[in-house]
């Protein structure tokens, strides 16, 4: 009696499996959006980078096809979590609320249809077992006085309840199979959905995911050293169109525009450390700097004879006014670096010389035009390794002070007046 509510209870347990069927769908969905995003902030933030990086040609192309398979990739996953909430998510919820009605009082209505319909099968059942058992009490008690009276009592409950056996029985294992029916449809249905949960979940069966890495093996089979490195050769190495010397007529206009290009060389290229005015004598160099040693002689022919490339107007800034039997020393230009007397790029006329007679630069150097502050925003977070670095949050703003070097690095003030060097593609010119 009584063993029939592991039978009920399997119903509320129905109920409950549900409810842990959608969560576990629901946290399946949010890793796939959350891997979706994933990929989507990778594919930009390496795309970004390869673009701006040094890397060129068709491995360039083979490399940005992978941040292509990202976001294709990504598309798919966000396409499996909508699948995973729009259509087995959603199932499983209106397939509970069709099977489980849930009661003013609390419980639902088909656990207690259950339970009602055991009860009323065992009932008389249980009332003649009462029976039986209240006679077996009186059988053993009275054995010794009222022996033949309790004994057929006994006798006779026993009898009625064998009799009563087989249609408890029967009446038990009706209601049983209802709550077996019942609990087959939920197997039934959890089995369709778990299959469908697979279907969605399986990209191996997608064509259009087939294709992506089909397309990416594509892109990376054209990658063609032979093919970057002829790339290279014609537009940076010598097959590029060149600018050699030629001679050009004098002008008023060119006049000035020389005048200030030897102006802006002199004062990158070398710097004066001193002049000491001691006649005839030899200087000592300076030992942490390399010094160049020019007669005074030669130079006070030079600044004597007349130039007609310098302005009137430039002339007070000449490296020396008329100091006769002095001895020069110039230093170079800022890291102690030592150069033979007889190098330069005026008196040679070496085409790939960094500087032509007509002011032109090598056609193998790139000409970095003069950099002007710009605000820039951090596209992302940066500790700076050195003490000559800058350290930034991503969307913070800083200034841009020169532009990028050949390295790849920019030198920028932050807000607070720390001046230091930083990645060039951690940050965008804000608009």
């Amino acid at each position: 009696v009584g063993n029939y509510k592991r039978t009920v209870k399997r119903i509320d347990d129905g109920h409950r499996l549900c409810n842990d069927l959608m969560n576990c769908i629901h946290e399946r969905a949010r890793i796939e959006k959350g891997y979706a995003q994933q990929l989507t902030e990778w594919a930009k933030r390496w795309k970004q980078l390869v673009e701006k990086g040094p890397q060129y040609g068709t491995v360039e192309r083979a490399w940005c096809a992978f941040m292509s398979e990202a976001e294709k990739v990504s598309e798919l996953h966000l396409e499996v979590k909508g699948s995973l909430m729009n259509e087995d998510f959603e199932k499983i919820k209106n397939w509970q609320k069709e099977a489980f009605h849930k009661q003013m009082m609390g419980g639902f209505k088909e656990t207690k249809e259950a339970e009602d319909g055991f009860r009323k099968a065992q009932k008389p059942w249980a009332k003649k077992l009462k029976e039986v058992q209240q006679a077996v009490i009186k059988y053993i008690a009275n054995s010794l006085v009222l022996y033949p009276q309790t004994k057929e009592k006994y006798e006779k409950s026993l009898k009625e309840l064998d009799n009563a056996t087989p249609q408890y029985m029967e009446n038990m294992e009706q209601v049983f199979e209802q709550c077996q029916q019942f609990e087959e449809k939920r197997l039934r249905f959890f089995r369709e959905v778990l299959l469908e949960v697979q279907k969605h979940l399986d990209l191996s069966n997608v064509a259009s995911y087939k294709n992506i890495y089909r397309e990416l093996e594509q892109n990376i089979k054209t990658a063609d050293a032979v093919e970057d490195l002829r790339w290279f050769r014609a537009n940076q190495g010598p097959g590029m169109s060149m600018n050699w010397p030629q001679f050009e007529e004098w002008s008023a206009d060119l006049n000035r525009t020389l005048s200030r290009r030897e102006k802006k060389k002199a004062s990158d290229g070398v710097t004066l450390t001193g002049i000491n005015q001691m006649g005839d004598q030899v200087s000592q160099p300076n030992k942490h700097s390399s010094s160049l040693s020019v007669q005074s002689n030669t130079m006070q022919s030079v600044q004597s004879s007349y130039n007609p490339f310098e302005d009137e107007e430039d002339t007070g800034s000449t490296v020396s006014e008329k100091e006769d039997n002095k001895i020069k020393n110039v230093s170079s230009y800022e890291k102690n670096q030592s150069y033979p007397t007889d190098w330069s790029d005026e008196e040679s006329n070496n085409p790939f010389s960094s500087t032509d007679a007509n002011g032109d630069t090598n056609p193998f150097d790139e000409d970095t035009p003069p950099a002007m502050e710009v605000r820039v925003r951090a596209l992302y977070d940066y500790e700076g390794q050195e003490q000559d670095e800058l350290s930034f949050k991503a969307g913070d703003e800083l200034t841009k002070m020169e532009n990028e070097d050949e390295q790849g690095w920019c030198k920028g003030r932050l807000d607070n007046g720390q001046v230091g060097l930083y990645p060039a593609n951690y940050v965008e010119p804000i608009q």
